[in-house]
């Protein structure tokens, strides 16, 4: 069964095929994709995204939860934790949220739960973040969730007709 999370005002939950427009709307939203790797110009395509969303649980690479606040179940954004390396004790944290909810706290309660799962029921010792060095506001969040700084992949990735640079940020079980 899909272990649900819940902090003071969000409910992490399974994403479902009925959530397919609430991702659609977020990963089509240039404000969202403008600092993440994915993104989508059709319900149509945005299939792959659900579809991923169910394989990571079902193949237990990944968990990846749909954000609802505790009043409204309609999806806001998501986080997650996908590429676990059992062997190595890894794995890489993940998340997006609607520009509406945006500078109120709710990522952070929603990744810190990811974490506290992360760490105590999958077992992971060590969870990372890669992040465009631009995404001022998601490194402010992993630095407060106190994710320490690792180094910076230069011009790493091509994106929208340059090479961007990407932050790698890591925090530990023990930590």
């Amino acid at each position: 069964m899909f272990p649900n999370l819940y902090t003071k005002r969000l409910v992490l939950r399974q994403i479902t095929q009925d959530d397919i427009e609430q991702v659609f709307k977020g990963l089509s939203d240039e404000r969202v994709v403008q600092y993440y790797g994915v993104s989508y110009d059709s319900l149509a395509a945005t299939q792959a995204q659900i579809n991923w969303y169910y394989a990571l649980y079902i193949q237990q690479t990944g968990i990846w939860w749909g954000l609802c606040t505790a009043n409204n179940p309609e999806l806001i954004g998501a986080c997650g934790i996908n590429n676990i390396s059992r062997q190595h004790g890894k794995a890489q944290l993940g998340f997006w949220l609607l520009p509406a909810y945006w500078n109120q706290g709710l990522m952070y309660e929603a990744v810190d739960a990811c974490l506290d799962f992360g760490f105590n029921e999958l077992r992971v010792h060590r969870l990372e973040a890669y992040v465009e060095t631009l995404n001022h506001a998601s490194v402010a969040l992993l630095q407060k969730l106190r994710f320490q700084h690792e180094g910076t992949f230069r011009e790493y990735e091509y994106k929208n007709g340059r090479y961007i640079n990407v932050g790698i940020y890591s925090r530990l079980c023990t930590e």
